[in-house]
């Protein structure tokens, strides 16, 4: 037995950033290690520059997406304005206002075509890794993602959490297992918060169709593929990024 930080992640709209090729930016159907690291960092309220704590949070557990609904595709035509780097030199850019505060005429425009995943929805597990010191112990993870000290959002600051991340943590036998285990206790309170003759305030969990995991963390499924990413944190504040391996299990789905 293991001890599992379980949480969810729901949104009307979210977007895991792939490797940017131009002017394209594209979506993962799942959030990757770095963007999970980001939320923690976030709930904790580290400083980008604090290179040590997210390399801490990057080591120090393995992690397991359980893809329960990729969502929908949205893809956006982007257009932004923006003055010229030179421009900007030697002048607070804390607000987006100080940023344009440049004449009109120095403006330019970039263009950008965005992905977004309507409706997607995902669990999270995290396992401490043995032998590693940690900062942060699960129970203290968790506390920060229900009391968050810096905003949270998945993937981008327009894409705000749809449903509480409701943190648990949990003793199982794997990922696979806490993940189930956590279901059961998030549907017993789903329908205890309605009340007598109520209705409950959010859906019902989808069922899980596949794991994506890293070498650190027991699953509880065979793996089915092997691919590299490019999600593997090197410098938080540079947004320097190495390939890691992920590891892919397909959940058979049970006929009705």
């Amino acid at each position: 037995m293991h001890d599992y930080l379980v949480f969810q992640l729901q949104a009307p709209l979210s977007s895991w950033g792939e490797p940017a090729v131009g002017e394209f930016r594209g979506s993962a159907t799942h959030p990757g290690q770095s963007a999970l690291i980001g939320l923690l960092g976030a709930a904790l309220g580290l400083e980008r520059s604090d290179e040590a704590a997210h390399a801490e949070l990057r080591d120090g557990f393995g992690y397991c997406v359980g893809l329960l609904s990729t969502g929908s595709l949205l893809r956006d035509y982007h257009t932004a304005q923006v003055p010229p780097r030179p421009a900007l030199k030697g002048r607070p850019q804390a607000t987006r206002r100080q940023e344009m505060a440049v004449p009109k005429r120095e403006l330019s425009t970039i263009l950008s075509t965005r992905d977004y995943r309507q409706n997607a929805a995902h669990l999270v597990a995290l396992q401490a890794r043995e032998g590693w010191p940690a900062r942060y112990s699960l129970t203290e993870l968790a506390g920060a993602l229900r009391a968050p000290q810096f905003t949270l959002y998945l993937g981008r600051k327009s894409c705000a959490p749809g449903a509480p991340l409701w943190p648990q943590v949990l003793a199982a036998e794997s990922a696979r297992h806490a993940f189930s285990a956590y279901a059961e206790r998030y549907e017993a309170a789903r329908l205890a918060a309605a009340g007598q003759g109520g209705r409950p305030p959010l859906e019902p969990l989808p069922a899980l169709q596949s794991l994506a995991f890293d070498a650190y963390i027991e699953a509880g499924a065979a793996v089915d593929l092997s691919t590299q990413r490019k999600d593997r944190l090197i410098r938080r504040q540079g947004w320097q990024f190495g390939d890691r391996e992920e590891r892919i299990a397909l959940i058979a789905t049970e006929e009705p």
